[in-house]
């Protein structure tokens, strides 16, 4: 960790803050001497970069141990409705997880990652560790990953790929490129992704991309539930419809609008 460096036109020490910033959420608040020693950074620069932090009002100081300021949910709400189009899927994720009884997810694409940005739970919705804002690279084993894809331009899927690889996450997550390519073209021609316990075992999902009429994709609704209820004709043919129909909604507002 001590020896990180900054790259190219980078400013190391805002890679330094932005470090402390991570481990304080990972850790839930921490000591200057708890994050010297994680980072190995003396404790001087840590106390430094914690005080300015905090004299800017992004973090505060409990005690010895700091933790992140409410400043940063008054980012996240800026961020969560700086789009009209994430206004408009809102209200139609909460009506289809009543519709379906399970949990509903709009996931965006940012730097290679899946972010959720919007979260319904219907009232038979099970857990599947993802909260709103929570970023994960699994764009190659969720319905909604894949449905992203397979609307994203080949070389930088390509990209994607190099940067973070296809990790395997359980034993049906797809880990060679050749066969992600052959499913995204699956995905491109029905219009829908399918998650075969490729993310978490026991749980499925179907997904399809919500798209501007450029064919940009702003991002994909999923639909997620275990898989003793995911399964049949209801999971194959029908939650598919229903989310396209969704998305088709969406897209007509984002033209009419």
């Amino acid at each position: 960790m001590g020896s990180q460096r900054a790259r190219g036109n980078e400013i190391g020490a805002v890679r330094k803050t932005l470090r402390i910033l991570e481990l304080l959420k990972k850790h839930d608040g921490a000591r200057v001497t708890e994050l010297s020693n994680e980072l190995e950074w003396p404790k001087s620069t840590v106390h430094s970069h914690l005080e300015t932090l905090k004299n800017a009002g992004y973090i505060v100081k409990n005690g010895d141990s700091y933790q992140l300021g409410f400043r940063f949910l008054d980012l996240g709400e800026h961020v969560k409705y700086r789009s009209d189009v994430y206004m408009m899927i809102e209200p139609r994720l909460d009506s289809l997880a009543n519709n379906t009884g399970e949990r509903v997810q709009f996931v965006i694409s940012e730097h290679g990652d899946c972010v959720y940005a919007r979260i319904a739970e219907g009232e038979h919705a099970v857990s599947t560790g993802s909260r709103l804002g929570r970023r994960r690279h699994m764009l190659h084993a969720t319905a909604a990953g894949k449905s992203i894809l397979a609307f994203t331009d080949r070389e930088e899927v390509r990209e994607i790929i190099e940067s973070k690889g296809l990790p395997e996450l359980t034993e049906n997550t797809i880990t060679n490129e050749d066969a992600l390519f052959e499913e995204l073209a699956e995905v491109r021609e029905r219009g829908y992704a399918f998650n075969y316990e490729e993310h978490i075992e026991g749980l499925r999902a179907v997904a399809a991309p919500v798209q501007k009429p450029d064919g940009t994709v702003v991002g994909a609704i999923s639909v997620s539930g275990p898989a003793h209820r995911m399964h049949g004709e209801s999971f194959t043919k029908k939650l598919p419809e229903n989310i396209l129909g969704v998305c088709n909604e969406i897209e007509l507002d984002i033209v009419y609008r």
